[in-house]
């Protein structure tokens, strides 16, 4: 096969992978600058090849459309790797919290308590339970309570690299609009919980 096809079964695979769901053969054909025939031997061969190497992945065909998918002959391996690592359900309160945690961090459960205006005790517990957050330390205040700050678990089941990438809150320090925009991050980690779910 010629050099120029490698990159280009490399671009493919690319795509396909990024994608996680039907690519167009018109849509990859227009962005690799290519006649459709070409496109279709091109991965066509890398079919063949996946499947004859025994590969973890296949690329299967449908209607007009090219998919990237796991090999069927591994969906029970996949079911139990991807089950371990669903993330927890959460209810609307537990979500709350966490995102008060996860803002303000490190943050005790009394000041969890302050920002949601109700007794937060069993959702941290249970947030620390599920290790989506953990301690990290004491205040030096009176009485010495118990910080905590989200975890690795918690960019993982949020599909965040950093907490950098959590929506931003303003600094306009008014209580109201700390309340909106908390509602508002919470209602994209519940999505953000339902897309890892899917």
């Amino acid at each position: 096969m010629k050099v120029e096809n490698k990159d280009i079964e490399s671009a493919i695979e690319g795509i396909l992978f990024a994608a996680g769901e039907p690519v167009a053969v018109d849509r990859l054909c227009t962005v690799l600058n290519m006649d459709r025939e070409t496109v279709d031997t091109i991965i066509k061969n890398l079919a063949d090849y996946y499947a004859y190497e025994r590969r973890g992945i296949r690329i299967v065909t449908l209607e007009d459309s090219y998919q990237m998918c796991s090999a069927p002959e591994h969906a029970q391996h996949i079911r139990v790797a991807l089950e371990a690592g669903k993330p927890p359900q959460l209810s609307q309160p537990a979500l709350e919290s966490l995102a008060v945690i996860a803002y303000f961090q490190p943050a005790t459960k009394a000041f969890v308590e302050q920002i949601r205006g109700v007794d937060s005790s069993y959702t941290v517990n249970l947030l620390a339970e599920r290790g989506l957050i953990e301690e990290a330390g004491r205040l030096a205040v009176p009485g010495r309570p118990m910080l905590f700050r989200t975890t690795k678990l918690f960019l993982r089941c949020f599909r965040l690299a950093s907490l950098e990438e959590l929506p931003q809150l303003s600094d306009s320090g008014e209580n109201s609009q700390l309340a909106l925009e908390l509602e508002q991050a919470i209602e994209q980690l519940k999505q953000e919980q339902e897309m890892s779910e899917g």
